[in-house]
């Protein structure tokens, strides 16, 4: 487990570690961070005053003086060589003079810097350099003086001091009310984890002055300062879904698999023992809910929502995808808990043998060492149509927590996923009124569509729909019917593909189809023992467990 920041600090201070790079948006909380440390004779032995500089303050004593002549950076370098006494100097924000990956720095700063290393890793008094920005850049000159120390955000205690000190302060406005006891306070500071003290602050406020009343009601605000986290990343896309699990016909084995492990990032689970869930691996028939099975859990968790689109990683600049990867997780991280939604895994990170200096490998290692000792509340969600073409130390026991296929819908299935779609088109005024779905009906369209997926379904309805508005009547069955005859499904065009996929599935995966609703309509063992299948009604692929 890592180490606080301040005992991180703390050490490289007594042991003298002359340049510490501490990268960090939240300027003011890590200069209070160094303060503590600095100041605290229990900590460092010898305690140590705390100058800053930037370029429109200069150097500046830990009493606010100012040194003349020192917003040039190198002159305030030469100025920090002539302190004498126990000090701790945190420049702020030189890392433009530091270089960028395709342009060099300033050869003063950097000759400047490395003096300062030598001068304060030898002298007579304790002295350090910590050089605090929002992004680390470290020139080859200095890359064994610097070491480089990580900014935690903000804790739950440090966030929930934060709620409180605005709860003190606006507790006797007339125009606020507040309804949140104990246990709500604790869950708008577990929402607003993963933000900075700023951005958590300004969330609070606006959660205030949304209409007058501080209660649960206002936890989407928070939700929203998440996003615009993830807006300002770029890597990530932050989805907005109002489905839940009761909006996907079937599927019940997964569907109970999940609604399990809603909740286990609180405290409860952490009562039991319990590690945070780490994900799943979706594989199957395209268009038979994997998809909308991602959707679904993080609106039923109520949590964020985010899809990563492996093309975005990978950019030209040597080294930049790289980054990218690791920007992505620190973002997914940041926003935790919540649910990162990987469609069609196998694109990005399947073996294409192409030369491209081991950009993809050194990608991929990276993704996999961070699914294997990720501690965060990251929930992973990849689907992939072609499982086969992925890497085998991706699906190994511990990346994912388990591994589901879904196969095209059973007799069952597919009236619940009649009935889920039927009801959402036949709810608007112009299209119900010459349905009525009862039993009859479902049967009729059930048997009808067999062999299709969940998509061909919803496909059919919508092109029903059409002909209903293209003579501006209420939908009606005969409507249906002549769609779903008309269609060609997929179990048709790719018999031999979906025959294979089954094939991978049968002693991989975990059916995510219950066994209450498999197609037995012989005396004989699931399909499992049959991978080559003789009709689409019988269940295929999939290991199934018991709940």
């Amino acid at each position: 487990m890592e180490q606080p920041f301040r005992t991180t600090l703390a050490q490289l201070l007594k042991a003298r570690f002359p340049i510490v790079s501490i990268e960090s948006h939240e300027e003011l909380r890590a200069l209070f961070e160094v303060r503590a440390v600095a100041g605290d004779a229990d900590l460092v032995r010898t305690p140590r005053a705390v100058w800053t500089w930037s370029l429109t303050d200069g150097l500046r004593r830990d009493d606010g003086e100012a040194q003349g002549h020192t917003k040039d950076p190198g002159d305030a370098l030469d100025a920090l060589l002539r302190v004498q006494q126990p000090v701790v100097a945190v420049f702020r924000d030189l890392h433009p003079f530091l270089g960028t990956e395709g342009q060099h720095g300033d050869a003063g700063v950097v000759r400047r810097l490395r003096d300062v290393a030598t001068a304060f890793r030898s002298g007579a008094v304790p002295r350090s350099l910590v050089l605090l920005s929002p992004v680390t850049r470290v020139p080859v000159e200095l890359e064994k003086d610097v070491t480089v120390v990580d900014l935690p955000l903000p804790s739950e205690l440090e966030i929930r001091a934060v709620l409180e000190g605005m709860l003190r302060a606006n507790a006797g406005s007339p125009r606020l009310r507040i309804d949140l006891d104990d246990g709500g306070r604790e869950r708008f500071a577990k929402a607003a984890l993963g933000l900075t003290l700023h951005e958590a602050e300004n969330a609070f406020a606006r959660a205030m002055v949304n209409d007058g009343v501080l209660d649960l009601a206002d936890l989407p605000v928070i939700l929203e300062e998440k996003r615009q986290t993830v807006r300002k990343a770029g890597l990530l896309e932050f989805i907005e879904t109002s489905l839940g699990l009761a909006d996907i016909g079937g599927l019940e084995n997964l569907k109970r698999w999940l609604g399990r492990r809603e909740g286990a990032w609180l405290a409860d689970a952490a009562d039991y023992g319990l590690p945070a869930p780490r994900g799943v691996l979706i594989t199957g028939v395209p268009g038979c809910g994997k998809s909308l099975t991602a959707k679904a859990v993080a609106a039923a968790w109520g949590i964020p929502l985010l899809r990563l689109d492996i093309g975005r990683v990978f950019a030209g600049l040597v080294g930049s995808s790289e980054h990218n990867m690791r920007s992505a997780i620190r973002t997914a991280e940041a926003v935790a808990p919540c649910v990162l939604w990987i469609d069609e895994i196998e694109k990005g990170f399947a073996p294409t043998g192409a030369n491209d200096s081991g950009t993809s490998s050194r990608v991929f290692g990276s993704f996999l060492t961070w699914l294997q000792e990720k501690h965060r509340p990251v929930f992973v969600i990849a689907t992939a149509n072609e499982i086969e073409s992925l890497p085998p130390e991706l699906l190994r026991k511990g990346r994912f927590d388990e591994v589901f296929f879904v196969d095209l819908p059973t007799r069952a299935e597919r009236g619940a996923i009649w009935e889920v779609h039927l009801g959402r088109w036949l709810h608007h005024p112009r299209v119900g009124g010459a349905l009525t779905v009862d039993h009859k009906v479902l049967t009729e369209l059930t048997t009808l569509s067999e062999g299709y997926s969940g998509a061909e379904i919803e496909h059919a309805l919508v092109a029903a729909v059409y002909d209903a508005f293209a003579e501006r009547r209420p939908l009606r069955q005969d409507d249906v019917v002549r769609a779903l005859v008309n269609m060609v499904p997929l179990s048709v065009t790719q018999a031999e593909r979906i025959a294979a996929v089954r094939a991978w599935a049968d002693a991989r995966a975990v059916a995510a189809t219950a066994a209450e609703d498999w197609d037995l309509d012989t005396a004989v063992a699931p399909a499992r023992s049959r991978p080559d299948g003789d009709g689409p009604h019988r269940p295929h692929g999939g290991r199934h467990v018991e709940f």
